[in-house]
């Protein structure tokens, strides 16, 4: 009998091992693949900033030779800022959090340097919007489109003059591509690992009702059918809801036309159809 108790102590003891043993091999398999998810990100924000930077150069050689008022030289100033911050960002990312913040900053950026060139044309200056549904870079949205992605259900979404163009004449928009394994797919394919990335540009937006919280909320659940027009929980976490006031020029996130986005609830109804 003893012998029998012995045993059954032998058996339980080596459950318990290998559950733990297998316990372990899954959290270093996890910690490993958010490490990898977390570089690839960092990568892409990198990008950005880069290009950011080679904006600014230019616009910095147009404008040399005009004298900038005080107004045009706050945003100037600004996108500056914007940019060196994203750097600094960017030099010590830890986690997924420092992405959306790096990102926060460069749509931030963008705005002010948006408002500069408006300035230096004489131009009233563009409204604070979501960027371009299509790519960030292309800065604030400036109009709504009726658009679907293949297999999709058409929806309204804000982008630039130049993508709406595209669209117009049955040509394709100029989509920021990310990676998802060993392919390129549109920022808003790229699964969970670019939620952080996508909250930094578009977050505060949807939750003003100004952006689609169901691709944002999309991104953090996985895609099968674009989510189920939800924003995940804890994303929402930490992002400025208020919207509140972006700087000098700049207005509120929730001032002026929401256009398609205005209500977030409402028109949408059930985002399962959007899928890919």
């Amino acid at each position: 009998m003893e012998w029998l108790l012995v045993v059954l102590a032998l058996v339980i003891g080596g459950m318990v091992v290998a559950s733990t043993v297998s316990r372990r091999k899954q959290e270093r398999a996890q910690e490993l693949e958010r490490s990898r998810d977390l570089e690839k990100v960092r990568k892409v924000a990198e990008e950005d900033t880069t290009r950011f930077g080679e904006e600014l150069q230019e616009l910095h050689f147009d404008t040399l030779t005009d004298s900038l008022d005080t107004a045009t030289r706050q945003d100037y100033q600004r996108a500056l800022d914007a940019y060196e911050n994203a750097k600094a960002l960017l030099a010590d990312v830890q986690t997924s959090e420092d992405v959306e913040q790096t990102t926060k900053t460069l749509e931030d950026g963008r705005y002010a340097m948006a408002c500069v060139q408006a300035r230096v044309k004489g131009e009233p200056l563009p409204q604070r919007r979501p960027p371009c549904f299509f790519n960030p870079a292309h800065g604030p949205a400036q109009t709504d489109v009726t658009w679907a992605p293949p297999g999709g259900q058409e929806r309204e979404i804000p982008v630039c003059l130049a993508d709406a163009d595209r669209i117009a004449h049955g040509a394709e928009p100029d989509t920021r591509q990310v990676r998802d394994g060993n392919r390129m797919v549109p920022w808003y394919e790229g699964g969970p690992a670019y939620g952080p990335y996508a909250g930094g540009y578009y977050g505060a937006y949807a939750l003003n009702g100004l952006f689609p919280a169901f691709v944002l909320g999309s991104m953090m659940g996985g895609f099968g059918g674009w989510g189920d027009g939800s924003y995940a929980e804890g994303f929402a976490d930490g992002q400025d809801a208020g919207g509140g006031d972006m700087g000098d020029g700049g207005g509120d996130f929730g001032g002026g036309d929401g256009g398609g986005w205005a209500d977030s609830g409402g028109g949408f109804g059930d985002f399962g159809d959007f899928g890919f």
